[in-house]
């Protein structure tokens, strides 16, 4: 089980590591724009990606 958690993680890294490396100019400008954002924003964001991080774990694994 272990296994597939380090795989997810290593996954979720490469996903996140794209954009700095092959677009790192919008990428900072795409972080300044999240920056901006008033905190209710950044927390609906947040907890839609929670919520979809779930939905593909439940379906994935069952």
């Amino acid at each position: 089980m272990s296994e597939f958690w380090l795989a997810a993680l290593g996954l979720v890294l490469l996903v996140e590591g794209l954009g700095p490396l092959l677009f790192p100019n919008r990428w900072r400008r795409y972080l300044l724009k999240i920056a901006a954002q008033d905190s209710a924003s950044l927390q609906q964001l947040g907890g839609s990606l929670v919520l979809a991080g779930v939905l593909l774990l439940y379906f994935f694994l069952s």
